[in-house]
C-alpha cells in the first residue's frame, strides 16, 4: 500500500536547510566513527566474542563527547568476561515534552564467515567512492552512525528538536536480543511511552522508500542425527549419519508446499525454509560419521502456527528415522512468533514517509519483512514501532557495504522528523 496521508507539521525552514547543509558535511566524520567502531568487534558470545562492552564504552564516551549524558543499562551475563551486556541510552532534550523520538540501533555484528570470500580485512574499514566496507557497516553501523549525525547536527547548529529524540543502543540483538531490548523492556519499560515515536533503522531499500511494519516468525531449528560410525569401506557395518540427514535436508523443503500461503505485503511473499549451518562431524574422509547436526532458518507467514510447522517438521524426521535406521532430535535454538504489525497509519509511519517525501520527493509504501529485528518485542509489548533506513542490503554478506550517501541522507530524515510537531 502507498502511503500518502498529509500531517500537519511546525517546520522552521532555516532551520531545517542549516540541519541538512550541516550533516551533508560529515562525510569524514561518518568514515571515522565507522572506522573506529569497526575496530572493536562486539561479536557475542555464542560466536566465541567478548560481547559489546569495549564498542559501547567508546560509542558511550563519543557521545559525551558531544555533551550528551548517557545511561548504561547493563544485563548479566557470566558467559563473557566482563560478566554483562550493556545497552546505552542517550537523550536530547526537545522544545515540546511530547512523544520522544527513539532512534534504536544494535551494538553487536555477525562473524566475517569465510575470510576467503573477503578482499581486505573485515574489521579494517576501507573506503571506494561512496562505499565504506568492513563487517557491521551496514548492519547496523548504518543507522547507529545516522543517528547519531542527527543528534551532532542539533547540537553544532544550536538548534532545539521541536521533540525529544532518544538514541537507544541495545546488545544481543543478533543472537535473540535476550540481553539487549527484550532485557530492557522486562526490566525498564519506564523509558517509553505508548505515543513515542519509535524507529529501527535495521532494513529498508536502495530508495528509503520502504517502511517496515511486520515481519515473520523465527524459528530455528537444530537437528541431531545419531546413526553408527564406520569405516568408509564398510559402509554396510555402520549407519551413516550424514547420509540421513542429507535427505532429511531434502524432504525439508517440501514444507514449502505445506505452507505455501503468499502475503504480498512481505518481502519475499512466501514463508522460507532454508538450511543453513551444519557442524563438523568427523575430521577425515574415510570415517562414515555416526553424528550429524544442521541447522534450518525458517521465516514464516503470520498466518501459520510455529506448532504446525514444527509438526510437520516431526513427520518428515520420522520418516528418515524409518528408512535409515538413525534417531533424530529436535531443538529450537530459537522461536518467535510474529508480533501484531504496526496500523500504516500510525503517527510514526506517516511521519517517516512524510519526511522521506519532503526531502526526497518520494512516496513511501508499508512493507513487511523476513528478517527479524527488535521491533517485534516493542510491538508485541504494544509500542508502534517501524524499521526504516536507506540501504543495499548487504547484512551478513562478504565484502559488507553501506554508502556514505545513504548514512547522511538517513540522518536528515531523522532530524526532519525530529522538527514535526
Amino acid at each position: 500500500m502507498i502511503i500518502s496521508k498529509n500531517t500537519e507539521h511546525t517546520l522552521t525552514t532555516g532551520h531545517m536547510e542549516q540541519l541538512v547543509k550541516t550533516i551533508d558535511g560529515y562525510r569524514d566524520d561518518v568514515i571515522k566513527l565507522q572506522t573506529e567502531l569497526c575496530r572493536l568487534p562486539a561479536l557475542g558470545p555464542t560466536s566465541d566474542g567478548i560481547g559489546e562492552v569495549e564498542k559501547a564504552a567508546f560509542l558511550k564516551a563519543y557521545l559525551e563527547s558531544l555533551g550528551l549524558t548517557v545511561d548504561q543499562y547493563d544485563s548479566p551475563d557470566d558467559r563473557v568476561p566482563c560478566g554483562y551486556r550493556p545497552n546505552l541510552v542517550a537523550m536530547l532534550p526537545g522544545e515540546e515534552d511530547g512523544p520522544t523520538l527513539w532512534l534504536m540501533t544494535h551494538t553487536d555484528v555477525v562473524p566475517p564467515g569465510d575470510l576467503g570470500l573477503w578482499t581486505g580485512d573485515p574489521w579494517t574499514v576501507r573506503v571506494d567512492g561512496d562505499r565504506i566496507i568492513a563487517r557491521g557497516v551496514e548492519d547496523n553501523q548504518g543507522g547507529l552512525v545516522a543517528s547519531v549525525m542527527a543528534v551532532k547536527a542539533f547540537l553544532q547548529c544550536g538548534v532545539t528538536p521541536t521533540r525529544p529524540i532518544g538514541l537507544l543502543f541495545v546488545a544481543d540483538e543478533e543472537t535473540g536480543s535476550v540481553h539487549g531490548l527484550q532485557y530492557l523492556m522486562d526490566h525498564h519499560r519506564h523509558l517509553f511511552k505508548k505515543t513515542d515515536l519509535i524507529i529501527v533503522p535495521d532494513s529498508g531499500n536502495s530508495k528509503g522508500t520502504a517502511i517496515e511494519v511486520a515481519e515473520k516468525s523465527v524459528l530455528w531449528m537444530k537437528f541431531r542425527t545419531l546413526g553408527k560410525q564406520t569405516h568408509g569401506s564398510m559402509p554396510e557395518t555402520g549407519i551413516n549419519a550424514h547420509k540421513a540427514a542429507c535427505f532429511l535436508a531434502t524432504r525439508l523443503d517440501t514444507l514449502h508446499h505445506h505452507f505455501r500461503k503468499r502475503d504480498a505485503l512481505y518481502e519475499p511473499p512466501i514463508s522460507t525454509f532454508e538450511p543453513t549451518r551444519r557442524d563438523a562431524n568427523v575430521p577425515n574422509v574415510n570415517t562414515i560419521p555416526g553424528e550429524d547436526v544442521m541447522y534450518f532458518d525458517c521465516r514464516v507467514l503470520p498466518d501459520y502456527k510455529l506448532a504446525d510447522v514444527i509438526r510437520v517438521t516431526r513427520g518428515l524426521m520420522r520418516e528418515t528415522e524409518k528408512k535409515f535406521g538413525v534417531k533424530i532430535t529436535l531443538s529450537c535454538p530459537q522461536k518467535e512468533s510474529a508480533a501484531p504489525p504496526t496500523p500504516t497509519d500510525a503517527p510514526i509511519v506517516l511521519a517517516v514517509a512524510k519526511a522521506v517525501k519532503s526531502l526526497r520527493r518520494r512516496k513511501t509504501t508499508a512493507i513487511g519483512i523476513g528478517g527479524g529485528t527488535v521491533a517485534k518485542f516493542l510491538r508485541q509489548a504494544g509500542f508502534p514501532c517501524v524499521v526504516w533506513c536507506t540501504m543495499d542490503e548487504q547484512a551478513h554478506h562478504p565484502d559488507e557495504y553501506a554508502l556514505i550517501s545513504h548514512i547522511l541522507a538517513d540522518a536528515s530524515v531523522f532530524a526532519h522528523i525530529a522538527m514535526q510537531g
